[in-house]
């Protein structure tokens, strides 16, 4: 068969199957390894890359690739991070869609599309290629854009992809960064921003957050990339510490938090030459944005909950329950629901709050829940919850959510109820809830 012919047609096999039956199946396709490890890749780009998955002819010559590679709707934030030169813009914001995009899962998500009109002029250097989904991303807005890859398969197979999607305005290269000079890979052509991943695995492929362990090292590279691009956008790891990269990293203008599917994917850095003016942090979620600055968040003032016990904690005002989600959390904004949403928070070091009322703009930005019963924690009030069908979550106590579900003898919920057992500014609590589904 064709590569296309073999891979439609054992699409929905288990690539492990067709590896012991390698004796049947070898010779129904040339390259029958680069068959298998592209039809592992194309099960995590089902829902991941859905526009890459559509396409049966792509090959992926290394599976660690797909664990790696962005998924559409964070590659498609940092292309819009690029064309909006790094700023953020407003409280709480939907963030537009490129037209020159196309139509994607962006469209579905609450991004708006804003007029026809052709890419923008910028040109971007991806210097850790990768799968090329980032690549392809910025291509869409950009005028051209350098692909480099230090692993020559993935390299030959990100010339044959990009070409297969159609994105002619891409120029693969192949070399290692940090051994060949960036001015060097870049040649003759000039980039407007500069974007890096590093790679975050170390011996024996464990998982790296801190800059020095990443490879290539861009605290140590960060001169020559300067000296080649004043604007350069970093994609670091979720675990690093934002305030330690921006103290070491020169030139931070904007941070952006990225969560997707409820989960806090991405930590983006924008830097530029000679700034010495501090930075801002967007946090995005379900096609929101919401800015804030560190200042901000440092002067502002958490109102905590009144009311004691009263055969349970009387919250006087308070009726739904906040939940931050994992991007919010991330970025520091502890204060910030209470000074510019007027949520109230449970607990000094607990990140619920109480509301009066369920405030719509952050409805992406966690989950909202009804305040149905708070009790005293204890051993007596947690019979009470034996047998419910409840998810659990313990904040600020001295013990883990599942320990605190099985001391409550809860089963496994479908996500409607919840209980939390939370440490309060009067005492720790067992709340009884049910999660308020929003259109974000």
């Amino acid at each position: 068969m064709e590569f296309p012919e073999f891979i439609l047609a054992h699409d929905a096999d288990d690539p492990a199957a067709l590896a012991l039956g390698r004796s049947r199946y070898a010779s129904e396709v040339e390259d029958f390894e680069l068959a298998l490890s592209t039809l592992e890749v194309r099960r995590k780009l089902r829902t991941k890359v859905p526009e890459w998955h559509a396409v049966p002819s792509l090959r992926y010559p290394l599976r660690l690739s797909g664990e790696q590679c962005s998924s559409t709707e964070t590659a498609f934030y940092k292309a819009w991070v690029v064309l909006d030169e790094g700023a953020p813009s407003g409280t709480v914001a939907s963030r537009p869609l490129p037209s020159a995009m196309g139509p994607s899962l962006l469209c579905a998500r609450g991004w708006a599309q804003v007029p026809e009109g052709a890419p923008s002029s910028k040109r971007v250097a991806d210097l850790t290629g990768g799968l090329g989904v980032d690549a392809w991303a910025f291509s869409k807005v950009a005028s051209a854009v350098l692909y480099n890859e230090m692993n020559p398969a993935l390299a030959a197979a990100a010339r044959h992809n990009f070409k297969a999607l159609g994105a002619d305005n891409i120029i693969v290269a192949n070399y290692i960064v940090g051994d060949t000079p960036v001015r060097e890979i870049l040649g003759t052509f000039e980039p407007d921003v500069l974007f890096l991943d590093p790679a975050r695995r170390g011996e024996g492929g464990r998982k790296v957050f801190l800059l020095e362990d990443c490879s290539p090292d861009v605290s140590a590279l960060l001169p020559e990339l300067y000296d080649a691009c004043a604007h350069i956008l970093l994609k670091l790891s979720p675990m690093a510490d934002i305030t330690m990269l921006c103290t070491r990293l020169p030139g931070v203008r904007h941070v952006h938090v990225v969560e997707a599917e409820g989960e806090c994917k991405e930590l983006l850095l924008w830097l530029e030459r000679g700034w010495e003016g501090g930075y801002d942090i967007t946090v995005y979620a379900g096609g929101k944005t919401l800015t804030f600055t560190p200042d901000e968040e440092a002067s502002a003032k958490a109102e905590l909950v009144d009311g004691g016990f009263s055969g349970g904690l009387d919250m006087p005002g308070a009726g739904v329950l906040f939940e931050p989600g994992k991007a919010l959390l991330k970025s520091g904004a502890f204060k910030l629901p209470c000074s510019r949403f007027g949520l109230r928070k449970l607990g000094f070091n607990t990140h619920l709050y109480a509301s009066a009322r369920v405030v719509p703009e952050l409805a992406a930005f966690g989950k909202w829940f009804t305040l149905d019963r708070v009790l005293p924690f204890g051993g007596k009030y947690m019979k009470q919850f034996k047998g419910l069908r409840a998810d659990v979550t313990s904040r600020g106590l001295p013990l883990t959510s599942d320990e605190l579900r099985k001391r409550c003898g809860v089963l496994p919920g479908d996500g409607t109820v919840h209980i939390f057992g939370a440490t309060t500014a009067h005492g720790s609590v067992l709340i009884l809830s049910e999660r308020i589904t929003l259109a974000v």
